[in-house]
């Protein structure tokens, strides 16, 4: 029987940003992203007093990046996803702004850090329990609701977000024993599984997406192809090249593995393709997201052959992964979840999603092909990922700080 709510009892949040995870911790991750990369700048540059004796800078900008700003936006994602999934309400209003502080709190901890101010150890311990608090808060309140309604196959995605809090326990480990190793393996952790996660969500998205968005307009119904073998056979390399990259360093499995999740991942592509993706900004971003995971993929299988810095495979997966790869889900969620129209993005989306682009021109193919300018190349990588960030604030803060046109809370 159908239960009609009264005006009294929909729910309310001091402000429409704490109506849903998305607003806030897209909106804060996208200033984040334009503080933390402005940050590496100084860092990288020695501008800054950082302790490197207490982490190493490159580590420093490595946790930041991953444990910063991509689990910001993949807690706003979850977190207003899980709701769709399960019918179950998410955290709003000041419950979702305490989740959040945690996050903010955490986030100023490292600045401080970065900047040299004080003991670096005070400020890592406020934000390691800042940030551990926000990653179990996080993974709580999914799991409960994912319970609540028994639907198991969501425990994947609970299963990575444990072994994200693990792995970011294991960073400040490292750090507080001396010991970079547990450092290493706590970026690198967390790097993959945060990949994991991707190559999850996408594979359920992104075919949807296209599906749905180039039938809108048109007569033809769109139909892409996908694959319960190529799902496993991704799963299962994707494992095997995680395992050997972070444990077991043999090139010869690296290769294998690698090569098979470009592969594999490659074919996908081909089954998901439609021309029509390239007339709308929201698709083919998506879509570039996961050719330029291939591509990544293919420079960790040929690297050890080719005898170039694994860090160029690393920076390839990380940008197209997490950067194209957010920036994209960002614009068209923020436009969806709050009444706007998902097939008439604003008109500075092309330009933002461009210059993430931009970014991964700069940092990975260029320097393939010219590595004597490495540095020039280097410093125009973070000014199109500071353009690319700063449009998206102008263009997106707005719209998640502003009511739904249609007055519906959300």
């Amino acid at each position: 029987m159908l239960q009609l709510q009264s005006p009294s009892e929909r729910p309310s949040s001091p402000h429409p940003i704490l109506n849903l995870s998305f607003r806030v911790f897209f909106a804060g991750g996208g200033v984040f992203a334009i503080i933390t990369m402005l940050m590496w700048v100084f860092v990288f540059m020695g501008k800054t007093n950082i302790d490197a004796v207490t982490i190493n800078p490159f580590y420093w900008h490595s946790h930041e990046m991953l444990y910063g700003y991509t689990l910001a936006i993949i807690a706003g994602f979850l977190l207003t996803a899980v709701k769709t999934w399960t019918g179950m309400m998410m955290p709003y209003g000041y419950r979702l702004l305490g989740i959040f502080s945690c996050w903010v709190v955490a986030r100023v901890g490292w600045v401080m850090v970065g900047l040299g101010v004080g003991n670096p150890l005070l400020w890592l311990a406020m934000a390691a329990i800042a940030d551990l608090a926000f990653m179990s808060w996080t993974a709580l309140v999914i799991t409960k609701a994912v319970l609540a309604v028994k639907q198991y196959k969501q425990m994947g995605i609970i299963t990575k977000l444990t072994l994200l809090t693990l792995g970011n326990a294991l960073c400040y480990w490292g750090i507080y024993s001396g010991d970079p190793d547990f450092v290493r393996i706590g970026i690198y952790l967390g790097l993959y599984l945060i990949i994991a996660i991707v190559l999850t969500i996408g594979r359920r998205v992104v075919p949807f997406f296209i599906e749905r968005g180039i039938s809108f307009e048109g007569s033809e119904k769109v139909q892409v192809k996908n694959s319960k073998v190529l799902d496993v056979l991704s799963l299962v390399l994707f494992l095997i090249f995680m395992i050997v990259d972070i444990f077991y360093p043999n090139k010869y499995l690296l290769t294998v593995s690698a090569a098979g999740v470009a592969l594999v991942n490659s074919v996908r592509l081909l089954g998901w393709y439609h021309r029509g993706i390239w007339q709308k900004p929201l698709l083919w971003s998506l879509f570039l997201a996961f050719v330029g995971m291939c591509i990544s993929f293919v420079l960790f299988a040929v690297q050890p052959w080719l005898g170039f810095n694994h860090s160029l495979a690393v920076h390839a997966l990380t940008i197209s992964g997490v950067g194209m790869m957010t920036v994209a889900m960002m614009s068209r969620v923020s436009l969806g979840h709050t009444g706007r129209s998902i097939h008439q993005p604003p008109k500075m989306v092309v330009p933002i999603l461009l210059l993430m682009v931009g970014v991964f021109i700069f940092r990975v193919l260029l320097p393939l092909v010219a590595m004597d300018y490495y540095t020039v190349w280097l410093m125009m990588a973070q000014t199109s990922w500071i353009l690319c960030f700063t449009l998206f604030c102008i263009t997106y803060v707005p719209i998640l700080a502003a009511p739904r046109p249609d007055k519906l809370f959300g």
